[in-house]
């Protein structure tokens, strides 16, 4: 179920499970993909996310539990992003701003009893606020929610180690979704201009604070070698792994509720 999409008597009349919040950024992508990629991603993943817990109904692992479906609410556009503040159109919020914000729109769901969450990110610049945001979210007093977060290009396997900015898993995972938006005449300029690595390493120890230091077009890795083909095997990998998270996170849900019964 997209919530967007739904009406509130839908959701109302629905047995959810679990909610997808897909959290992206406004950021450069290069000269060939567009500013919400890392939230046209996320939201890619999600949505095959959803379809394929939703495609597998079986009982849970306590009695009398079964299976209900996931939801996939309207993505968070923008995020931690300053480091690309030099590139045109770039938006950024805080991290202490984004993971209130984060924080409480999850929240809200828990008022209407969908409190299991899974964080869905397109963007590494959110990874670490993320985590905070999920312990926070899971300890808060005020509700019973409890949330994870999940990075789609941290769960694909041998290809993460291509992940680069604008390089070749971003340019791959939006020729399979959004094609149209891929500035095709402008790929091997962004291949060309780009850099080899993210930042500038020493001692283990990145310099570099800001992506324009390193990458003169805010590419890095190699888009020419991000076909569709690969994109469709990353949005498998990525959708099937945020699947089986959400089902044990619910459940986790279901042990839990299990022992309070018996106890």
């Amino acid at each position: 179920m997209r919530l967007a999409d739904a009406t509130w008597t839908d959701v109302r009349d629905a047995d959810v499970d679990v909610a997808f919040l897909p959290i992206g950024s406004t950021e450069q992508h290069g000269p060939h993909a567009p500013l919400g990629t890392d939230t046209l991603n996320a939201v890619a993943v999600a949505e095959a996310a959803a379809a394929a817990y939703d495609a597998e109904p079986r009982a849970g692992v306590a009695d009398g539990v079964s299976r209900g479906e996931a939801l996939v609410a309207p993505p968070i556009p923008v995020g931690v992003a300053e480091e690309h503040r030099a590139f045109d159109g770039t938006m950024w919020v805080s991290p202490d701003a984004f993971r209130t914000y984060v924080r409480e729109a999850a929240a809200s769901l828990t008022a209407h009893g969908v409190d299991r969450v899974a964080f869905v990110n397109g963007h590494g610049g959110n990874v670490e606020a993320l985590a905070e945001v999920a312990r926070r979210f899971s300890r808060d007093p005020a509700h019973d929610g409890y949330g994870v977060a999940f990075t789609w290009f941290e769960a694909v396997g041998e290809h993460a180690g291509d992940m680069g900015h604008a390089g070749p898993l971003e340019t791959a995972l939006l020729r399979a979704t959004n094609p149209d938006l891929v500035r095709e005449d402008r790929v091997d300029d962004a291949r060309d201009g780009g850099a080899d690595r993210w930042g500038e390493w020493v001692s283990g120890v990145n310099l570099a604070h800001d992506s324009e230091e390193f990458t003169d077009n805010g590419v890095v890795g190699d888009p020419t070698a991000g076909d569709g083909e690969r994109g469709r095997e990353l949005l498998d990998l990525a959708s099937d792994a945020l699947a089986e998270l959400a089902r044990a996170v619910v459940d986790r849900e279901a042990v839990d509720r299990q022992v309070e019964n018996d106890g």
